[in-house]
Formats: structure tokens, sequence, C-alpha cells
């Protein structure tokens, strides 16, 4: 299946334990043929650069992965150009990313040079006022988004018996027999990760169109309790033995368990689906993993379940308020800049990276 023009992850998430990275799984800096650092605060551009640059990329025909920001999906934090080698990244806290091979593979971007710091010296105690309360609202949403996962992490072993693992990892099998048929890959089964989901300000989000545009026949795993992890290691494992790459996708409230597996050189993809965050469009075929559960077990500890459920849910609604709040501030923050910013520089900066990387 063909990719489309541009294919949208997050490599951060909002996680019960703080801003969670994969950006060193962005581009191996190894086998990248340069790398772009952008460093500069709030505002100054940044996003603004990489959009230039991935319209100019795409009109040249060349494919395209956005990495969004997850505390606001509206904002790139990342493009990378797959055929070329290259990529730019917002090199700046919470994701922060430093050069490995400065000079030769990365260079750093000035984004700064952007700012009239003399317009802005009569700012200071605003600048300094609204950072503080943007970093507050993040620490609440932690706390809560680990509250909600400790209840939620009570509700999955409760129903995580062995005999459960075994049925999964058995369904797993029969679904490796059905789509590999022994059909050996044509690469090494390099894994590859992104995140697919995010908790944003504006509530739980998935991705599921970049899957959709990348695969064709789509599992869909219907899952209320976190089960999916252990449908997909086995799948993962028998997928890789056989030779073929996989983009995994964490969960971003668990990031030690898989959520999502994408296989484009197989035109397959399985995508966890709960109430929250359903499948949006009509799957190859659909597993409802909470029937695998002991129907006993289920039904004695209904109310548990049940009330787990429902603090969790409260839980969730708190850090998602929290991370609204730190929204608004940082785009007041961003307000306090922009009329500060040179776009004019901001474009010229972004065509001059254009030629150079087309070179």
């Amino acid at each position: 299946m063909t990719a489309s023009p541009h294919i949208q992850y997050f490599l951060g998430a909002n996680s019960p334990a703080g801003f969670y990275s994969l950006y060193p799984e962005l581009i191996a800096p190894e086998t990248a043929r340069a790398i772009y650092i952008l460093k500069g605060g709030p505002g100054c551009g940044k996003s603004t650069l990489m959009r230039r640059v991935a319209q100019r990329m795409e009109e040249a025909g060349l494919e395209t992965e956005y990495i969004l920001c997850s505390g606001d999906p509206a904002s790139l934090d990342a493009l990378l150009l797959p055929q070329l080698g290259a990529a730019l990244v917002d090199g700046t806290a919470p994701h922060v990313v430093e050069p490995k091979y400065p000079g030769v593979v990365e260079r750093y971007v000035n984004m700064g040079q952007c700012y009239d710091s003399q317009g802005l010296a009569p700012l200071r105690g605003e600048i300094i006022d609204c950072m503080a309360g943007y970093k507050g609202c993040y620490q609440r949403a932690y706390r809560c988004l680990g509250a909600a996962a400790e209840i939620f992490e009570d509700q999955r072993s409760t129903l995580l018996t062995d005999g459960l693992s075994e049925k999964l990892a058995k369904r797993a099998r029969g679904i490796l027999d059905r789509e590999l048929r022994k059909k050996r890959g044509p690469a090494g089964g390099q894994v590859k990760q992104r995140f697919l989901g995010a908790v944003t300000h504006a509530g739980p989000l998935c991705l599921f169109e970049t899957a959709q545009a990348q695969c064709g026949r789509i599992y869909e795993l219907a899952d209320s309790c976190g089960l999916a992890h252990e449908l997909l290691i086995h799948l993962l494992a028998g997928i890789t033995a056989q030779g073929w790459d996989v983009t995994t996708c964490p969960d971003p409230m668990a990031p030690q368990r898989l959520a999502h597996l994408l296989v484009p050189q197989l035109d397959l993809a399985f995508l966890t689906s709960t109430a929250d965050l359903p499948f949006p469009g009509t799957p190859y075929r659909r597993i409802r993993l909470d029937a695998a559960a002991d129907k006993e077990l289920l039904r004695h500890n209904r109310p548990r379940l049940r009330f787990a459920k429902k603090v969790s849910s409260a839980l969730m609604e708190e850090a998602i308020s929290s991370l609204a709040q730190a929204k608004a501030m940082h785009d007041d923050l961003e307000a306090l800049y922009n009329p500060y910013v040179d776009f004019d520089l901001v474009a010229a900066m972004a065509a001059d990276l254009c030629g150079e990387i087309l070179a």
C-alpha cells in the first residue's frame, strides 16, 4: 500500500511518571545524513519553520513524517524526511535533544535570533510569572495521571490470570499462522517506536488515520482493561522473527506496554480501541479481548471494577483539566512573545534549510 504524503505520530507522552520521551528513536544519527536541532523559546517560530520545510518537501514529492506535540497536537515537535535521511527537531525542554556527532550529522539552528530582545525587555515580569504557572499545571496533571494509572493497573491485574495470558498467546499464534503463512520478510525484522496516541489538553487522542494510511488490513482489538499488550508481544515476536519491520506503539498511560503494532510491509496493523477512543473505520477483523477474560472472575469483581473505572475516569478528567490550563498559559506566553518575533527571518531560515536539505 502506498504511503500517504505525510504520516503523523508522537514521540513524547504525558505519562503517569511525567514526560516520557522517545525522541532518540526519531532517526539513528549513524545512518542520518543531517539532523537539524532547533533551539529557541516559546513562540519563536520553531513549529512554523518545520511546517514550511514540510510543505516544500511535499511539493518536491518527498515523504514526510510529522511528529506532533503531545501538549498541543496543533504544534510540530519534529519533522522526518525518511527518503533523504534528514530530520528537524525541537531540541528544547522537555524533549531536550543534543548532538551525538556535532558538525558531521547534527547542527544547531538558533531560533532565538528571531526574537526582538529589546522589545521583550519590559515584559520580563509577566513572562517569568507565566512560565512558573505553566510548569505547575503539568506537575499536577502528572500526579493525577499517576493516580489514575495505579487504579487502572489494579483493574488490569485482577483480570490478567495465567489462563488468560495463555489464551491470548494461543490467539496470537493463530493470527500469525493465518497472516504470515511462513512468508519471509525482505529485511531483518527492524523495530522502531512511535506513540500513536497521547493524553492531550483536549483529552485522549489516537492517530488512527496514520495507521489507515499505511495499512489496509486492520485488526481492531476492543479492550477496556489493558489486555492488548499480552496479545501484541507475541505478535511482535512472531512478525519480527519472520524478517518483517514493525512500528511498535506504546500506551502513553503505560509506556512499558504495547498498544498498537503497524506492519506496512504486510499492509497489516493491530490497533487497540476503547470506549473513549473507538476505532473510526471498518476493521478487517475485530477481536473482543474483554470476552477472553474469565467470566466468573468478571462477575465476582464487577462492583470493584466499576468503582475503579469511575475513579480512574475522574482522575483522568482532572489531569486533562490541568493540561488544558497549561495549554492556556502557554498560549498566553506565546501571545507575549509573538509580536516580538521576526517571522520574515523565520521564513528565510526555512528557505535556506530547504535549499540545503534538497542539495
